[in-house]
Order: C-alpha cells, then sequence, then structure tokens
C-alpha cells in the first residue's frame, strides 16, 4: 500500500482515538518511515505520555533519535526501554549503536552481546558486534561472528569476510575464499566488494605486476572457479579444465547453468567466457535474452580490468552492431594493444565479405 495512504490511515485512528498510546505509536513508526522525524518523535513523546510503561515506544523514540543523531538522548530512552522490559532485544541491540555512536565501545559490546544472548540468529547484531571487537583488536572473535554475519546475509559482512581473507586477518588467508565471498557481496550491491574483484583481476592481468603478485591472483581465481563445483555435487566433471556453467547446461539445469557461466566469466574463466559470447548472440530459452544486457555488462566490467577474450568480443560486438548502436571507433579501441595479426583478423569479420 502506498506510504501516504496509510499515513492518512494513521492519522484518522488519532482523530477517533487521541488517547490510545497505541495508535500515537502506529503514528510515529508511520512518521519514521517516511523520513519525518520531528514528528514521529512528538508522537512516540506523546504515546509515552499516554503510557510511560509501553517500552517499545521507547525504543522507537530512541531509534529515532538516533536518526537524529542524538545519540545521548537516543540512549536514554533505551535505557528507559529495557528497564522496562529487560529482554526486549532491540532495545539492547540499538543502545549498542548508540553507545557506540558516543565512543562508548566497552558498554557498547555489552549491549550487543545481550542482544545476541536473547536472540543468537541476529546476524546484524553479530556484523556490528564484530566490527567493534575489530577496533578493540580482538581480531579472532571478530572474524568468527563477522563469517556468521555474513553467511546470514549481511552484505558488509560478506564483504569484510572477503577483506580478511585476502590479508589473513583473524582468520588463515585464502584468496579463493576472498573472491567467494566479494562476489556474494555484489549479489547484493556492495560496490566496493565489485571494486575489490576488479583489483584483484587487473592484479593478474597486468603485465606491470610483479610475477609473484600476478601468479598469486591468477591461482586464487583457479582455485575459486575450481571450488565452485561443490556447490553442485552431482554435476559430472570430466575433465579438470571443464567449464561448470557448460557442464550444467548440458545437463539441462538452464538456471544454474546461467549462474554458473557468469561466476567463472567473472573470474577470468575463458572457456565460460566463450560459451557467453555465443549465448550473447543466440539467447537462451528464457534464462538469457539475445543480446541479453547482464553478458554485456560481463564483457564492459572485465574487459576494462584487462581480459583480453573481453576485449575481442566487445570489439565485435560494437564493430558489428550486435544488440548496440554499430561504432567502428569504439571497437578498434578494444583491440589496442593486441597483437597486430589478431585485430586485424577480428576487423576483417566486422567487415565481413
Amino acid at each position: 500500500m502506498d506510504d501516504v495512504i496509510v499515513l492518512g490511515d494513521l492519522r484518522r485512528a488519532i482523530l477517533v482515538s487521541p488517547d490510545s498510546p497505541e495508535a500515537r505509536l502506529a503514528l510515529a513508526q508511520g512518521l519514521y518511515h517516511i523520513g519525518d522525524l520531528d514528528a514521529a518523535i512528538g508522537e512516540c513523546r506523546v504515546a509515552i505520555t499516554l503510557n510511560p510503561n509501553n517500552a517499545k515506544a521507547h525504543v522507537q523514540l530512541g531509534i529515532t533519535l538516533m536518526a537524529k543523531q542524538d545519540g545521548r538522548t537516543a540512549a536514554l530512552a533505551l535505557k528507559e526501554a529495557i528497564r522496562l522490559d529487560p529482554e526486549l532485544t532491540l532495545a539492547h541491540y540499538s543502545l549498542g549503536s548508540a553507545q557506540y555512536s558516543l565512543g562508548h565501545l566497552t558498554v557498547a559490546i555489552q549491549s550487543y552481546r545481550r542482544a545476541l544472548e536473547l536472540q543468537p540468529h541476529f546476524p546484524d547484531a553479530r556484523y556490528h558486534l564484530a566490527l567493534i571487537l575489530k577496533l578493540t583488536n580482538q581480531h579472532r572473535e571478530a572474524a568468527q561472528l563477522m563469517e556468521d554475519a555474513a553467511t546470514g546475509g549481511v552484505p558488509q559482512a560478506q564483504y569484510f569476510m572477503g577483506n580478511a581473507y585476502r590479508s589473513g586477518q583473524g582468520v588463515e588467508k585464502n584468496l579463493a575464499l576472498a573472491i567467494r565471498w566479494w562476489t556474494k557481496a555484489v549479489e547484493f550491491g556492495q560496490q566496493r566488494a565489485a571494486e575489490s574483484l576488479s583489483q584483484l583481476r587487473r592484479q593478474a592481468l597486468s603485465p606491470d605486476q610483479p610475477e609473484r603478485h600476478r601468479k598469486d591472483a591468477i591461482e586464487g581465481f583457479r582455485q575459486y572457479r575450481n571450488e565452485l563445483w561443490a556447490d553442485y555435487p552431482d554435476a559430472g566433471r570430466n575433465d579438470p579444465s571443464e567449464s561448470l556453467g557448460i557442464t550444467l547446461l548440458k545437463e539441462s539445469q538452464s538456471s544454474n547453468g546461467v549462474t554458473a557461466l557468469f561466476a567463472e566469466a567473472f573470474a577470468l574463466d575463458e572457456t565460460a567466457h566463450d560459451e557467453l559470447a555465443r549465448l550473447y548472440e543466440t539467447g537462451l530459452d528464457t534464462r538469457l535474452a539475445q543480446f541479453d544486457a547482464r553478458i554485456l555488462t560481463c564483457f564492459t566490467t572485465t574487459a576494462a580490468d584487462g581480459f583480453i577474450p573481453s576485449k575481442k568480443a566487445l570489439a565485435r560486438i560494437y564493430g558489428k552492431g550486435l544488440g548496440v548502436t554499430p561504432d567502428l571507433q569504439k571497437a578498434k579501441t578494444m583491440l589496442k594493444g593486441l597483437p597486430k595479426q589478431e585485430s586485424k583478423a577480428i576487423l576483417a569479420e566486422i567487415a565481413g565479405p
């Protein structure tokens, strides 16, 4: 339902029952939802005046004050909520955030721990507790909590786990796991994780990188691609260099096959890339449209990082106008730096008979 309609309904409820603390709190939550924080605070205070023992009203007041960056007053409201209802998980969690904003790390840790005692399956509390433990150099426990939060679907935690496995902070260094966590974070829109993967691809592909760094990055991507097979234990693998995505497509697992092809192509697998280049022109039932924009994005991303197969594919796509406006100059730009014979062959194919 439209937020404006909901807000109108909440206001009408107040007209009917102006002395109802529940109606006032509901309106406060509605106002908070649309970003009218001052009005939300006012309604919270009215709800508390009508029923001073309503712990949830104190929590909503505290959360709204936090949004106004008034951590000190927020902490007072949240402490009152906890006094009224010591087992209110959200109050402890929000108090942890308020104390952290005030620089009170020790009591913030205590609040997050209490929230987790009350609700062990609370990924966001694990994430925020892990952040503070990192700041206080408790790296091993922080890493475990961060991994729990990452597994629970917190994208920021997935990004930080990628960093942890890249650097070996609190966990054993493992570049393949770093790639896996960054890739998961990218799926949830974490741009910093996309940048980390881009940097690693450039490390693997740039001739200007020290040889050891290049080899480490290449091996990390190879190991990551190899470990993808464990996600599909029933897939039949006959060759170590075989593409998981292609195998799954052959086994009529179209959805999983497309997902795996993208994962492999972003991880610099040439075989998977070539299959995506073919599917870009043909499409694949309902899974991939002809000239699918996701494939174009994949090629554009990896080409910018120096992946030659993507540069060649984009040269053909722009040179021939495959799903895009023909742009011969852009096609030629893609071929810069390639051996002359390869560039000539691609340009000849673009020109056609």
